[in-house]
């Protein structure tokens, strides 16, 4: 009989541990992207050439049916794909952004 309430016990404790852990995760990662899109927001209205200071020549670039170009970096880390987007128009703006895995 005790033997059962010791293993109930411990289940629920590892239960409790693993919901405590994963919370924690989540909290690291919405504060990575949160700190992720400070940084990023800091370049919309901004040049090209500024964007290209910090990030250096892009691994790709597309142009939108509007004519604009779509500037894309990647990056990685603990094996992980992060892909950066930055929309410059034809003035050479950056009017938008989008960050995907980057932390």
């Amino acid at each position: 009989m005790h033997y059962k309430n010791f293993i109930r016990g411990l289940c629920f404790g590892l239960i409790l541990i693993l919901i405590s852990g994963c919370k924690t995760v989540t909290k690291k990662v919405d504060d990575a992207s949160k700190k992720e899109s400070e940084k990023l927001s800091t370049f919309l209205k901004k040049t090209e050439a500024e964007l290209k200071i910090e990030f250096g020549k892009p691994d790709f670039v597309e142009v939108t049916n509007n004519k604009n170009r779509i500037l894309v970096y990647y990056d990685s880390k603990f094996k992980i794909k992060c892909e950066r987007r930055f929309e410059v128009n034809n003035q050479n703006i950056v009017i938008a952004f989008n960050s995907k895995n980057c932390f």
